[in-house]
């Protein structure tokens, strides 16, 4: 894909890589030829919990707990847990798309994206109590452009992608505060959400400092590091009008049906979303079944806090909000090791966050479940679409050169 010419392979994630290798082992091993409805239900078990040994990484996982618990200690002394969300993904999605080099590269590029998330954070805290028909054109528009960030380099599409899940969990966040001072509420979140992109920017720092000013690695080297620019060939354009019209479409139900808990439906979709079908009901498969791990872990965490009232339930959620922050760095550690627990791991940390404000209403773990499953349905259904449309392109010579051969997987 360099230059614009030849095929296009991106590959994101080492499950993804691993996939196509999966399910192929699992038809070898004679499924199909038991039934090939039974052999293909197999190969896509098999695909969804096969495990890589060599995405592990708990010292990882530590560095990233260790980031995350400054905004929670500071956060919490003053006051203003509101903004926890903000901060600890403006801090771990800046850990993510750090190029490693040089410092002064590296703090330029991670000044970047802080800039970039601090106008998504804006635009959709902002935006969150509008017509849910200017929030279904707004996901429209930005998962368009997060799509067609692919011009500007693999690393550079990784960092659109992290934006546009950003998006829509500010979206998710500011659709829930309807108090009388969201301008206010919205900045909060902007600067939290900027505090978080400098304290891994200031993290950096001291470490090169330590390290004697020699370049440093990427930090997550799984990620690609490509920024080189790349021509937009008409498949991957029509893949990416093909994901925004169906995280738009998600979007409308989740807000514009005013359903209860709706909103992980677009999320749902648009990171299950792959350019394969195979790769699409792989990681539908691997979502929902981290979904029901998730809710069921944070349902048992939520019965702690059940009859409690006064100083002790604030004592419980202080320490849940620990535990979640826990949760999410093992989902961190285990990226690269298994999507589904690593999908297990954030839905019960994400879940956790969202209702400690209640925790006696365990009906939402339930209804977030099935907005899950509603969100990957929708995502299968559209690479369904991209499927048949990929089919018929093929059989033109001229438009046959220009088809992706690889994947490109979002990371999310």
């Amino acid at each position: 894909m360099r230059g614009g010419a030849g095929p296009c392979r991106v590959v994101f994630s080492t499950s993804a890589r691993r996939t196509g290798d999966a399910m192929t082992a699992a038809d070898e091993g004679g499924l199909t030829q038991q039934s090939p409805h039974r052999g293909k239900a197999m190969s896509l078990l098999r695909a969804a919990f096969a495990l890589n040994p060599q995405g592990l990484n708990w010292p990882r996982g530590v560095m990233l707990m260790d980031l995350a618990l400054v905004p929670l200690v500071v956060l919490l002394a003053l006051g203003d847990e509101q903004y926890l969300l903000s901060a600890v993904f403006g801090a771990l999605f800046a850990a993510a798309v750090d190029p490693g080099g040089s410092y002064g590269h590296r703090a330029s590029r991670i000044a970047m994206f802080g800039l970039a998330g601090a106008a998504m954070t804006a635009f959709g805290f902002g935006i969150a109590t509008s017509a849910w028909g200017w929030l279904v054109l707004a996901a429209f528009v930005v998962t368009l452009l997060a799509g067609l960030a692919l011009a500007l380099g693999t690393h550079r599409f990784v960092a659109a992608m992290l934006l546009n899940v950003w998006f829509f969990v500010a979206l998710v966040q500011g659709s829930n505060h309807h108090d009388a001072h969201v301008s206010s509420h919205t900045w909060g979140q902007v600067l939290a959400w900027a505090g978080g992109t400098a304290l891994w920017i200031a993290l950096t720092f001291v470490g090169w400092l330590m390290q004697g000013r020699a370049d440093r690695p990427q930090p997550i080297a799984e990620l690609p590091g490509d920024t080189s620019r790349r021509k937009l060939t008409p498949p991957l354009i029509a893949f990416a009008v093909l994901r925004a019209l169906g995280v738009a479409g998600a979007t409308a139900i989740a807000f514009g049906a005013g359903l209860s808990h709706a909103d992980w439906t677009p999320i749902a979709a648009l990171v299950a979303m792959k350019p394969s079908l195979d790769q699409t009901t792989v990681v539908a498969l691997q979502r929902l079944a981290g979904a029901l791990i998730g809710a069921v872990v944070a349902v048992l965490l939520l019965l702690i806090a059940a009859g409690e009232h006064g100083v002790k339930l604030i004592s419980i959620r202080h320490a849940l909000e620990v535990v979640a922050i826990v949760i999410l760095i093992h989902g961190a550690a285990i990226r690269f090791w298994n999507y589904a627990f690593y999908t297990a791991a954030i839905a019960a940390g994400v879940l956790l966050f969202a209702s400690l404000p209640e925790p006696s209403d365990y009906s939402a773990e339930g209804e977030r479940v099935l907005w899950t499953l509603v969100g990957v349905a929708i995502a299968v259904v559209v690479m369904l679409l991209g499927d048949l449309l990929a089919k018929r392109s093929a059989k033109s010579p001229r438009h046959a050169a220009s088809r992706p051969s690889g994947s490109v997987a979002a990371s999310g």
